[in-house]
């Protein structure tokens, strides 16, 4: 069968080799992150299952165990997504500190609900995050891995509004 890793660009394939460096030959499994998270990226924001099997090929390992990987880890997108990502924390410390009201004001700011993306695509609502590991300055949410903390919805609003 032919390999599909054609189907990584020369820079993902790049950043994928540049990663491969930092692990004994044998190893290459050991790279899956970095090479789904530059397949992610050059496919703006989600993976496909081409792009997961062209992964598997070029790491030379089972596309099962990169399918699980990619289903597995919260910052993997396997469908079309908004433009930007937005999680909120919704764990203990955040949800004291007002979390679900967070949610509520950006669902309804948006108009859409968590695991949605705008009518336009510039924003994704993340599927609720367990914990983002920012207790101390809850409530918080991660924009494109940005993260904001002491949330109102005042912060909210000014943060919604530089997104384009």
């Amino acid at each position: 069968m032919a390999t599909q890793t054609t189907k990584l660009s020369a820079h993902a394939r790049g950043v994928i080799d540049a990663a491969l460096e930092k692990y004994p030959p044998e190893q290459k499994r050991s790279a899956v992150l970095a090479a789904l998270h530059e397949a992610q990226h050059d496919n703006k924001g989600f993976l496909t299952e081409e792009l997961m099997d062209a992964v598997a090929d070029y790491l030379e390992m089972p596309r099962i165990a990169v399918y699980e990987v990619a289903s597995f880890y919260s910052m993997f997108e396997t469908k079309p997504v908004g433009r930007h990502s937005i999680s909120i924390c919704t764990n203990v410390s955040c949800m004291l500190r007002g979390s679900d009201e967070i949610v509520e004001h950006v669902e309804q700011s948006l108009g859409i609900k968590i695991g949605e993306s705008t009518e336009d695509g510039r924003i994704y609502l993340k599927c609720e995050e367990e914990c983002l590991a920012a207790c101390c300055a809850a409530p918080m949410m991660m924009v494109d891995h940005v993260y904001h903390e002491n949330l109102t919805p005042q912060k909210v609003d000014e943060i919604l509004a530089k997104l384009k």
